[in-house]
């Protein structure tokens, strides 16, 4: 009877413990904006999860938009633990877990690619007022931003929307206009889902390869070895034109 016991409360422990991919990670944050986002009233059109194919053919995936009056609103949604640290102009940010440090791309910057995005789509639109925000659903703590666009958590997401929410820049009609040609926009087949994937790692793949030959990632130019406060780092020859820069 105790061995019983122990077999089951073994499974019920590797069943509360269960790896969870990044993938169904970044789901489970983009579950909790979801659920903020629907308590905003009916004026307000979401879209979530929306894949966009661009001019130029590459795709732009949005995690979350919403459509109104005042606008349309932007929303990065990233789930993670720990101490986030990051600066608006920065390459990468920072995250912090007792003593592993980690690094991700600046979500500003890829928030200001879909927004680029939706302004190429929506160019027979004029005075549309576009609200970047990034919104941390996890348990992180954040530490040291420094940034222009908000970087908020999530469950603040109601009340920023509606903070912003003060001028009319769209008749009810052009907001029902613009959620059907973002619809029809949207590609949700496999195939393309998967190109997407695919061609962000391309680009990872293309930047790290630079980076291993001394290529800056930015502006092709040549990194050179230098010495700051902090010792060596390799710069962009370009500078100060391109400000890239390298640990050593």
């Amino acid at each position: 009877m105790v061995i019983i016991i122990l077999i089951i409360a073994f499974f019920v422990i590797i069943k509360l413990f269960k790896y969870k991919s990044p993938d169904e990670i970044g789901l489970d944050g983009e579950h909790k904006v979801n659920h903020f986002l629907r308590s905003l009233g009916s004026e307000y059109i979401l879209l979530h999860d929306l894949l966009i194919q661009n001019s130029d053919g590459s795709t732009s995936q949005i995690d979350h938009l919403v459509i109104s009056e005042y606008g349309i609103f932007v929303i990065e949604t990233k789930n993670y633990t720990g101490w986030i640290f990051g600066h608006e102009k920065a390459e990468k940010w920072k995250q912090v877990i007792y003593n592993d440090t980690y690094y991700f791309r600046n979500p500003i910057k890829q928030n200001w690619s879909h927004i680029y995005a939706l302004k190429s789509i929506l160019k027979g639109f004029h005075n549309i007022h576009y609200y970047p925000i990034i919104a941390f659903s996890g348990d992180a703590e954040l530490m040291n931003i420094n940034s222009s666009v908000p970087v908020i958590y999530a469950n603040s997401l109601k009340d920023l929307i509606e903070y912003y929410s003060t001028e009319k820049c769209l008749s009810t009609d052009k907001v029902q206009q613009i959620k059907d040609i973002l619809k029809s926009f949207e590609q949700s087949k496999k195939e393309l889902k998967e190109r997407h994937v695919q061609t962000v790692k391309k680009k990872i793949q293309e930047k790290e390869f630079k980076k291993a030959n001394l290529i800056c990632p930015k502006c092709n130019g040549q990194l050179v070895l230098r010495k700051g406060r902090y010792g060596q780092f390799y710069g962009c020859a370009n500078y100060p034109n391109c400000k890239f820069t390298m640990k050593y």
